[in-house]
């Protein structure tokens, strides 16, 4: 008996209203999660289901130009089984860039792939370390609302928070002390610099991060600076974390190559799950520890990343907890946090409520 084939692939926008507006960088601000909910139907009815999160100042993809590239892709999809996956990766890979148009599509396919047989990803992408340590991306905010929203999603379960910095260094330390200050011990922290930082400035800065007690520093130089970026690594004043410079397993091959990194952060949300599955055991291989990032996903995508993130390769904390920022979410039930920690086991009965999309789609 044949497999099930690709019958349709659609996109629908959504809206999701934050708590507060997220911002990092230079000049990067998100004020609502705006994403597409992506959808693969087979032949047979099933429904493969994942969450795209356009990132215009990142990737340059805006809804439209998801939208855009799933209708694009479909032509080619149309008819293949949904079991032939070399010849639906030559399809999605038969385009560059739009990451997280192609990621959602990935994640869709494999998510429809497992329905058809018979489970969920569950069955399929679950891996030995079911309880994953989280972390919380605390945006660029004025330091009294920075230290608020901490103290709010400390309350709610979380133990590691990402400090975005970059603005005003001798602020950022302020803050960062604040938060020492705040929760001792209790709080793991690392800071993401967002590339803000200079070749002259970053060993001054870097030595000041450690000092104050975080764990690592997420791209400090801007990623086109190749040689001082693995110039600053090979001085080991603060562990690495490569997000920006670190896009596709081209770009990974890239940083292994010139060694400019301690952890690779890996995101579903650009990735999807066979690049970011690829991506982490290829840094795996060479040393390197792995995380499991947020492109600021909603409910959806993070039960994505959630599953990735219980793979071996994963050693430290991933970014699972930014479903705290939302007013609302799209699934049928909330994604809880305890001391620190995600059981990710607890997810299985979490789906996407029809209310609730018709009520955010746009």
């Amino acid at each position: 008996m044949n497999a099930p084939t690709v019958a349709r692939v659609e996109g629908v926008p959504f809206r999701l209203p934050l708590t507060s507006a997220l911002a990092w960088g230079a000049h990067s601000a998100l004020n609502a999660a705006e994403h597409v909910l992506v959808r693969v139907i087979l032949s047979d009815g099933t429904v493969g289901l994942a969450e795209a999160t356009p990132r215009p100042t990142i990737y340059g993809e805006t809804t439209a130009s998801v939208l855009g590239i799933l209708a694009h892709l479909e032509a080619g999809l149309r008819g293949l089984e949904i079991t032939d996956t070399a010849a639906l990766e030559r399809v999605r890979g038969s385009v560059t860039n739009n990451h997280t148009a192609r990621g959602a599509l990935d994640m869709a396919l494999h998510d429809a792939r497992a329905r058809a047989r018979g489970g969920t990803l569950f069955d399929t992408l679950l891996g030995p370390n079911t309880r994953v340590r989280v972390s919380f991306i605390l945006g660029i905010a004025a330091p009294d609302e920075m230290l608020t929203e901490a103290r709010r999603v400390v309350e709610a379960g979380v133990r590691c928070l990402k400090v975005k910095v970059g603005r005003e260094h001798e602020r950022d330390l302020r803050v960062i002390r604040a938060l020492r200050e705040e929760f001792g011990n209790e709080v793991l922290l690392y800071a993401d610099s967002n590339e803000t930082l200079t070749p002259e400035s970053a060993p001054a800065a870097l030595d000041a991060m450690r000092e104050a007690g975080l764990m690592y520093v997420e791209e400090p130089l801007p990623a086109r600076n190749l040689r001082a970026r693995a110039a600053l690594h090979a001085q080991g004043r603060l562990p690495v974390v490569a997000d920006d410079s670190c896009f596709t397993p081209a770009d990974l091959d890239r940083e292994l190559d010139f060694d400019t990194f301690d952890v690779l952060n890996v995101k579903t949300a650009r990735n999807g799950f066979t690049d970011g599955l690829n991506m982490l055991r290829a840094a795996a291989a060479h040393g390197k520890r792995g995380m499991v990032g947020s492109q600021a996903s909603t409910g959806l995508g993070t039960l994505h990343a959630a599953l990735l993130s219980t793979q071996a390769e994963v050693t430290e904390p991933c970014e699972l907890s930014f479903v705290l920022k939302l007013q609302a979410d799209l699934l049928n039930a909330p994604i809880e946090f305890r001391d620190g920690w995600l059981d990710v086991t607890g997810l299985r009965d979490h789906r996407i409520d029809p209310a609730r999309l018709e009520r955010y789609r746009l």
